[in-house]
């Protein structure tokens, strides 16, 4: 009896072996999840940007106060801003109820909240 549970044991043991190394080759042919895309990773992929072109400022959000004459703030590229704040290279004018005014210069730029739905009229 005793040698047949070790030559059961030696014939696991030699089966069992080879599927343990093979579990550890396919784990390592596996990418790191946490690594960006090869297209982000390759150097010069992503153009930098055009020192001579004004960076894109980008409403996020608006705060508006209920009371009368209260607290108006912005959310404009991660940046809370109110009226004579600056951003980037933009001054804010005002502060709407779903747009801010900003100045760059002598022009006047207004960003909306929801820029998609400012040409649309409301529908019934």
């Amino acid at each position: 009896m005793d040698s047949f549970v070790m030559c059961a044991s030696r014939l696991l043991f030699a089966l069992a072996l080879p599927v343990a190394l093979m579990g550890g080759a396919a784990a390592q042919s596996l990418g790191d999840p946490t690594q960006p895309p090869a297209v982000l990773a390759t150097p010069g992929a992503v153009a930098a940007p055009d020192p001579a072109e004004p960076a894109a400022l980008q409403l996020q959000s608006i705060l508006v106060s209920r009371e009368a004459g209260g607290r108006r703030v912005a959310v404009i590229n991660g940046e809370v801003v109110r009226p004579g704040a600056k951003v980037g290279d933009a001054v804010v004018e005002a502060v709407g109820e779903n747009t801010v005014v900003v100045r760059r210069g002598k022009s006047k730029e207004t960003l909306r909240l929801f820029p998609a739905a400012a040409g649309k009229t409301a529908r019934q």
